[in-house]
């Protein structure tokens, strides 16, 4: 299955933008006020290009018709995910607190041995919440 793979990241003016890293020669973007903004930004680009494509080549391409990966920057990730505290996430994975403050405003460079020990803790997180079971 073909899909965009999209890129979220909080933009110097504060804004958000949404832009596909692959795509078989298609480049769109969405922008917004925040990530819901951006992605339905986006999606609506998508729709356009979808309805142009039908209309150029009698087709669309399965790639404007697929449900994107969305991947996130970290400051656009804890503002999409706003009920995560950065601080207690921080604890979770064992960063320093400040550290991880400091990757969410963008201050400071995260090393891909950092990214992916965020990353993991992210998938712990959802493992350990998809087997709960409330009593």
């Amino acid at each position: 299955m073909k899909r965009f793979i999209v890129s979220i990241e909080k933009d110097s003016d504060g804004s958000y933008i949404a832009y596909n890293l692959n795509g078989e020669g298609y480049v769109l973007i969405g922008r917004g006020k925040s990530v819901t903004e951006a992605k339905k930004e986006f999606a609506d680009s998508m729709a356009e290009v979808a309805e142009s494509e039908m209309e150029r080549k009698g087709f669309v391409p399965e790639i404007l018709t697929t449900e994107p990966e969305y991947k996130f920057s970290l400051s656009s990730l804890f503002e999409y995910y706003s009920m995560l505290n950065v601080s207690a996430f921080a604890r979770f994975v064992g960063i320093n607190e400040t550290l991880m403050h400091q990757y969410k405003k963008g201050n400071t460079y995260i090393s891909d041995k950092q990214l992916l020990k965020i990353e993991e803790g992210l998938h712990k997180l959802g493992k350990d919440f998809s087997g709960l079971r409330l009593v």
